[in-house]
C-alpha cells in the first residue's frame, strides 16, 4: 500500500517534468524529455511486480533472480541519487535567484551557456516564463520526496526479496496472527486520538513557524514563532520517550519468547532503522555542539539545546522498543 501510494506520487511528478520540459522542447536535448517517460514506465512495471511478487521465494533460476533482482535494486539507487542531486540544484538555484537580482541573474545563465557552447539567444528561449510552465516546475519540484521515498521503499522490498531467493521457510514461521482491531476499544480509541490531535497541531505549528518566520521582518515575532516550535516539539518529544520507556517496561513482564531465526525482512528492518537514526543523531550533535559554541546564549538557545537532546533520548528509546517488539515471538 505504501508502495502504491508513492508509485502514484511519483507518476504525477513524471507528468509534471514532461509538460515542464515540454514548455521548451526547442532548446533542450529530447533526452529531458525521454528520461521522465522511461522512469514513469519503470515505476509502473516495477510496482505490479512487487505488488504480485514481492512474497514469493523463488527457487528456480536462481543466479538469473538473484541478478535481476540486483540489477532492479542498484537502478533503484541510481534513481535516488539523481532525484537527490536534482532537487538540490533545483533548491541551490532557487535560493540562488531569490537572493540575486534578475539582471546578474540572467547575465550568469549566459556566462554558464557560452561555456557549455549553447547559444546565448536560447537562455532567453529557454526561462519558464508562462503560468503553466511555472505550474508544472513547482510541482514536480514539490513532488521530489515521494519520488526519493519511492525508490527507497522499492529497494528495501527488492532487497528483501533477493534475500529470500532459494530460502526454505520454517515449519513453524506458518502461523498468521491476525489482529482483532476493535476502534472504540479504550486503548486504542485514545491512542488514535491522541495521535491524530498531535498530528493535527504539528500541522497547525509548522504552518505558523513558516508563515511568521518567512514573512514577517520583525525580530519579536520571529523570536515567538521559534518558541512556539520548539516548546511544541519539546512536549511531543518528552511524551514519545515516555511512551517508549513505558512499552520497553511493558516488554520486561511479557511471558513470550524472544524469536532468535533468522528473518531478511526483520534484519532489514533494524538496519534501516538504526541507519535512518545516524542522521537525526548528527544533526543533533552538531546543533549541541553550534549552541554551546555560540556565545549569545538566551531562551531560544536553551530551549534549542533542550530539544537536540530530547531527540537523541526519544530516538534512542524508540528503536530500542520497536527492536524488541520485532524479535518477540507471536502470542
Amino acid at each position: 500500500g505504501g508502495l502504491i501510494l508513492f508509485a502514484i506520487f511519483s507518476l504525477v511528478m513524471d507528468v509534471f517534468k514532461i509538460g515542464y520540459y515540454s514548455s521548451f522542447y526547442s532548446c533542450l536535448s529530447a533526452i529531458k524529455i525521454i528520461y521522465p517517460i522511461v522512469q514513469a514506465i519503470f515505476v509502473v512495471v516495477q510496482t505490479y511486480f512487487l505488488w504480485v511478487s514481492a512474497k514469493d521465494c523463488i527457487h528456480v533460476h536462481l543466479n538469473v533472480t538473484r541478478c535481476g533482482l540486483m540489477l532492479t535494486l542498484t537502478t533503484n539507487l541510481a534513481v535516488w541519487m539523481s532525484a537527490v542531486t536534482d532537487e538540490s540544484v533545483h533548491k541551490a538555484h532557487s535560493k540562488l535567484k531569490k537572493n540575486m537580482t534578475e539582471e546578474i541573474f540572467r547575465w550568469l545563465l549566459k556566462e554558464r551557456s557560452q561555456r557549455v557552447g549553447m547559444r546565448s539567444s536560447s537562455v532567453e528561449e529557454c526561462n519558464c516564463n508562462s503560468q503553466i510552465c511555472q505550474i508544472f516546475k513547482n510541482g514536480y519540484f514539490w513532488l521530489y520526496p515521494f519520488n526519493i521515498e519511492y525508490s527507497l521503499f522499492a529497494s528495501a522490498m527488492v532487497y528483501v526479496m533477493w534475500k529470500n531467493v532459494g530460502r526454505f521457510i520454517d515449519h513453524h514461521s506458518h502461523y498468521i496472527q491476525r489482529l482483532k482491531f476493535r476502534l472504540f476499544r479504550r486503548t486504542f480509541f485514545v491512542g488514535i486520538m491522541l495521535g491524530l490531535i498531535i498530528l493535527v497541531s504539528g500541522l497547525g505549528v509548522l504552518i505558523l513557524y513558516e508563515v511568521q518566520v518567512n514573512s514577517s521582518t520583525e525580530s519579536s515575532k520571529k523570536s515567538q514563532a521559534l518558541t512556539m516550535y520548539y516548546i511544541f516539539n519539546i512536549v511531543c518529544l518528552t511524551l514519545m520517550s515516555l511512551v517508549c520507556i513505558g512499552g520497553s517496561v511493558i516488554y520486561r513482564f511479557d511471558k513470550r519468547d524472544m524469536d532468535r531465526h533468522k528473518n531478511p525482512t526483520r534484519t532489514l528492518d533494524v538496519a534501516l532503522l538504526m541507519g535512518a537514526a545516524l542522521g537525526q543523531y548528527a544533526i543533533s550533535y552538531y546543533s549541541i555542539v553550534a549552541i554551546v559554541a555560540s556565545t549569545p546564549r538566551d531562551s531560544i538557545s536553551a530551549l534549542n539545546l533542550t530539544y537536540a537532546l530530547l531527540m537523541i533520548a526519544q530516538h534512542t528509546f524508540q528503536n530500542v522498543f520497536i527492536i524488541e517488539g520485532l524479535h518477540r515471538q507471536p502470542p
